[in-house]
């Protein structure tokens, strides 16, 4: 609960990093201004009590946070593990809610990474991974399953980049 606070992925205080940076001294200025991940990591990593205070929080909610944890930000392919290795990866739990109409989904690689992408860019992390591929599967999820030929449904980057129709392929029907 209180543990996942402080991540930028989690969507949680975001710019408690400026105060961080205020107290231990490390102030970017010019043209190189934009902090890079390991750095942003790292100052998360040293979030203390007092920043939490300055950043804004009341001394009385404060105080009852005993320990303070981090999150590393997660970067693309980050995102894209979450989307295909555990047991339960959304793109998984698609394909086999496809699966019971005999419909093989497949997604790109490219379409995959473009998706993380989006979810990066967005800073909304692996949960907005989950709202990228549900706008994306709305229309597949109503078209498939009224065409009964169909035995495959193939997303691309373009059904990502430019909201183009899912490739379907259809069984070949036997002539007599």
């Amino acid at each position: 609960m209180i543990q996942q606070m402080f991540s930028s992925s989690a969507g949680s205080f975001e710019g408690i990093t400026e105060v961080v940076k205020a107290r231990i001294g490390k102030k970017s200025i010019g043209f190189n201004a934009s902090t890079s991940k390991i750095m942003e990591n790292e100052l998360y990593k040293k979030v203390t009590h007092e920043d939490i205070q300055k950043y804004g929080l009341i001394p009385e909610l404060v105080g009852r946070l005993p320990i303070i944890a981090t999150l590393d930000i997660l970067d693309i392919e980050d995102l894209v593990k979450i989307m295909k290795e555990p047991k339960n990866a959304i793109i998984k739990q698609y394909q086999k809610i496809l699966k019971m109409d005999g419909v093989n989904l497949e997604f790109d690689d490219e379409a995959i990474h473009e998706i993380a992408a989006q979810a990066h860019k967005q800073k909304t992390g692996a949960r907005g991974l989950r709202a990228i591929i549900e706008n994306i599967m709305l229309d597949v999820m109503y078209r498939v399953p009224e065409e009964k030929d169909t035995y495959k449904c193939i997303i691309t980057k373009d059904v990502v980049t430019a909201n183009a129709d899912a490739t379907i392929i259809k069984k070949k029907v036997k002539t007599a």
